[in-house]
């Protein structure tokens, strides 16, 4: 059996740290996904961009901050998680611990450097390809998650 590592994604609105979306995937495979309740000091009076979402959408089906923060020490306390995109991903993950006055209790690397065999791009590539043939699409972050994994599959397999 394959040991899979970590990954992580945040959705954030665009050209922002607003953090939307988050997922994360669990030691036995399975991915948790969940939209964000954006606190109040996180919006400004004049227009976020929430990448398709309404304000109402987040904060009635969105976890509140505090809640992921919980969710993800419960699931990787002084772990090292992996992402595709980790400036984006850790200055959205910073402006949720720091609404609490929280130490981030998590390390961000990136994911291609679970692979050091493959060449600078090698994993961007197939990363892009199983887009494609799985039909997700890559601002998603259970999307992005599951790819990572999957593609996780593949190289260690092969």
């Amino acid at each position: 059996m394959v040991e899979i590592p970590g990954f992580i994604a945040v959705e954030t609105g665009d050209d922002s740290d607003l953090p939307l979306a988050i997922a994360w995937v669990l030691p036995d495979g399975r991915i948790k996904h969940t939209l964000i309740q954006p606190d109040d000091e996180w919006l400004d009076d004049e227009f976020n961009e929430l990448n398709g979402y309404s304000l109402e959408e987040l904060h009635n089906f969105g976890a509140s901050p505090l809640d992921v923060i919980r969710e993800l020490e419960s699931d990787h306390f002084n772990a090292t998680l992996f992402t595709a995109g980790i400036s984006g991903d850790e200055a959205a993950l910073a402006r949720l611990f720091d609404t609490y006055g929280i130490d981030p209790f998590i390390e961000l690397a990136p994911a291609d450097s679970l692979y050091p065999e493959l060449s600078a791009g090698e994993w961007s590539r197939a990363r892009n390809e199983l887009f494609g043939e799985m039909g997700l699409e890559p601002l998603r972050p259970e999307h992005e998650v599951e790819v990572m994994l999957r593609l996780h599959e593949r190289l260690a397999v092969s």
